[in-house]
């Protein structure tokens, strides 16, 4: 399951806490490596020192190289990026900015995230637009024919969701782009599970827009995230809010709105934040995360195997695609109980709750999931420890 060329015990040593737990919330924030903890220290030591606004002007060259990185990771153009706060603020900024009108139609999947539905139906209030669901295929993904039947003169955005967040389900993007950009209509995906876990090429994905988060597969520090916009659309948006950085005001009655995707920023950030980001996907790249992603597949099926043999222990993920992310119930315990008794010994999950993606969860009766999600750097011995104390909460025992 590791290459020579894949040194997992390098990786684990550069990543300290490895040896305090194990790890299998890495959909919910993974551990970072310790280049990623000396970045954002380093640089608030330094604000300590010499004062925030210094510190910053002293670390420019590194703070615009994250760009360039971002843009490698994704296969597009460094002026195509914009560095915000996570991934929702930046689905949000270029949702937003979409003028929609009365009859617009948005198009979005089954699974999609609660953050973002709540948006699709705030804005439908407001401007009288609609939201409508496409169906899923028999393998639970989202059904590409019935997506192209759906898109009329009248659909103004296609928004899905890469890999939902309470399973292993990995929507079929490529797909969704192709006919999104065959019939003229903008395409917005959230990536924030899949980014550090899924190679992302734009270009292949034929997306317009993407969001991502930091804290997860690609394994920076909270509070940061990505947006990309491709450059054909971005003079016809107008960010939700505007401020000094985002926009220039040049006479007293009118400004300007910068002609790159900065114009999703502001001002104020977390620049130990930016730098932490910078070094967490600068250390994906190193690594590739096309040679990432095939290990983590293989120890999330792993863990799937082992996980339905257990007595009382159901797996619950879907789609013909699947990815790290592992969610199952265990009959008779809540799943946030086995979160809380799996982490009273050192073992970090999460818990899915049937509001975070109200409408799969409902369509499958599921009021709630224990979601563990496995990263490269985690190993064949931690997941048979794991199922051992899994097999316990089953039986009673623990």
């Amino acid at each position: 399951m590791c290459t020579p060329s894949f040194d997992l015990a390098r990786i684990r040593r550069e990543t300290p806490g490895c040896e305090k737990v194990i790890h299998f919330n890495n959909a919910g924030a993974a551990l970072m490596p310790q280049q990623v903890i000396d970045a954002v220290i380093s640089h608030l030591r330094r604000e300590s020192e010499i004062g925030g606004y210094e510190a910053a002007d002293e670390a420019e060259g590194r703070l615009e190289a994250a760009y360039d990185s971002i843009a490698r990771l994704l296969n597009c153009r460094r002026d195509e990026v914009a560095l915000v706060e996570n991934a929702t603020r930046a689905w949000d900024m270029a949702f937003y900015s979409f003028p929609f009108s009365p009859g617009d139609r948005i198009l979005t999947s089954m699974a999609e995230y609660a953050s973002n539905y709540i948006s699709f139906l705030q804005v439908c209030q407001r401007t009288g637009a609609k939201v409508q669901v496409v169906p899923d295929d028999e393998y639970g993904q989202l059904d590409v024919k019935a997506l192209s039947n759906l898109i009329d003169e009248k659909t103004a955005l296609i928004a899905i969701t890469h890999v939902p967040t309470n399973g292993g389900l990995v929507n079929p993007a490529e797909e969704i782009g192709a006919v999104a950009r065959s019939a003229g209509v903008p395409f917005l995906l959230d990536a924030c599970q899949s980014a550090g876990q899924i190679p992302l090429d734009v270009e292949h994905l034929c997306c317009d827009m993407l969001a991502a988060t930091g804290r997860k597969y690609l394994r920076g520090p909270r509070g940061t995230g990505f947006l990309y916009v491709r450059k054909t659309l971005l003079e016809s948006l107008t960010p939700a809010f505007l401020d000094l950085h985002s926009a220039t005001w040049v006479a007293n009655d009118r400004y300007e709105i910068r002609a790159d995707a900065r114009r999703f920023e502001c001002w104020e950030t977390s620049v130990a934040g930016r730098l932490g980001l910078g070094a967490a996907v600068d250390y994906a790249l190193s690594l590739g995360v096309e040679r990432c992603s095939p290990r983590i597949v293989s120890l999330a099926e792993a863990l799937r195997t082992r996980l339905s043999s257990i007595p009382g222990v159901t797996v619950r993920d879907l789609g013909r695609r699947r990815c790290g992310i592992v969610s199952f119930t265990v009959s008779g315990s809540a799943p946030e109980d086995v979160c809380r008794r799996l982490r009273a010994h050192r073992m970090n999950v999460s818990y899915s709750p049937a509001s975070s993606t109200l409408l799969d969860m409902s369509r499958r009766n599921l009021p709630g999931l224990v979601r563990a999600s496995v990263h490269y750097y985690n190993t064949e011995n931690e997941i048979n420890r794991f199922c051992e104390a899994v097999a316990r909460i089953a039986a009673g025992d623990a």
